[in-house]
This record gives structure tokens, C-alpha cells and sequence, in this order.
């Protein structure tokens, strides 16, 4: 049987050879102890068999071809250590329920609100601005007026 050829873009033929596979086995945990030289060679010799029919690729050269490609090492890698995300939520949770208890602690020691927050105060001002025709276009002393004018509390 004749070994399959591929012709490359320059023309030149080739002969498409398969990557030995005990260097592809488990290339995703010896990928970051293996040295850069040897990261090198392997993803040279993996672009190169990509360059042919990719039919010919065997299913190990595709598993280590993506992993290459697309694996998490380099820059890909995770940059935070396991348990991370949940110091942070803790950390995020802490901070909130203190500086709740510091606002509260604050409002507890707080005057009381002023005297012109009271409903009823704010009812004798609507009187008062309808006495003196304040507004009278638009606000409290027009004709009609639907709305709540100065009162603000509940």
C-alpha cells in the first residue's frame, strides 16, 4: 500500500507522518512540566499535520491540536487558586453587613427628625400656601389641583 501524499501550498510534496502517540497520551497534565523546547517542537509538529487532510489526523493529533490551541495554559490558564470566588462573595457579604451595622449604629445615636417632617406639618403648609395663593397656575392654588403639594411623609 502507498502512503498518502499531500501537496503543500508552495507545491512541494510531503509525506504526512503521524505524531508518535505515547507524546500525545495525557498531554493536558504533562503539558506545563514538559520544557518550553519540547512545547515547542510539539506544537510545530502538530501545525505541520494540520497543514494536510485533516481526515488523516488521528483522534489523540486532534485532542493535543485543540488542547494546543485552545487548552488552559500560557494566558489561558486561571490566575485565581481554587476557593477564590468564595472568599470574595464571603468577603463581599462581611463588608455589607458592616457597613450596615455602622449605618444603623450612626442613625441610632442621630437626632430625630425635624419638626417640619411631620405630616401634619406639611398638611398646615398646604393650607398656608392656598391662603397666600402661592403657585396659582400650576401648583397647590390652581383650579383643580390634584396633587399632594408639600406633604412628603407617609
Amino acid at each position: 500500500m502507498i502512503p498518502r501524499q499531500a501537496v503543500s501550498a508552495a507545491g512541494f510534496r510531503r509525506m504526512a507522518h503521524t505524531i508518535s502517540t505515547p507524546s500525545l497520551v495525557n498531554l493536558q497534565q504533562r503539558w506545563d512540566s514538559m520544557s518550553p523546547d519540547e512545547q515547542a517542537d510539539l506544537s510545530t509538529e502538530l501545525a505541520k499535520r494540520q497543514e494536510g487532510p485533516w481526515t488523516e489526523l488521528t483522534a489523540e493529533e486532534k485532542r493535543a491540536a485543540y488542547f494546543v490551541a485552545f487548552g488552559p495554559h500560557g494566558p489561558r490558564a486561571s490566575s485565581h487558586p481554587p476557593g477564590f470566588g468564595t472568599k470574595v462573595a464571603v468577603g463581599t457579604l462581611l463588608g455589607l453587613g458592616l457597613s450596615t451595622g455602622i449605618f444603623f449604629a450612626i442613625r441610632s445615636m442621630g437626632n430625630p427628625p425635624p419638626r417640619t417632617m411631620t405630616r401634619e406639618y406639611q398638611e398646615a403648609t398646604n393650607e398656608r400656601m392656598i391662603e397666600e395663593k402661592i403657585e396659582p397656575i400650576t401648583g397647590v392654588s390652581s383650579e383643580g389641583y390634584k396633587g399632594k403639594g408639600a406633604v412628603q411623609s407617609p
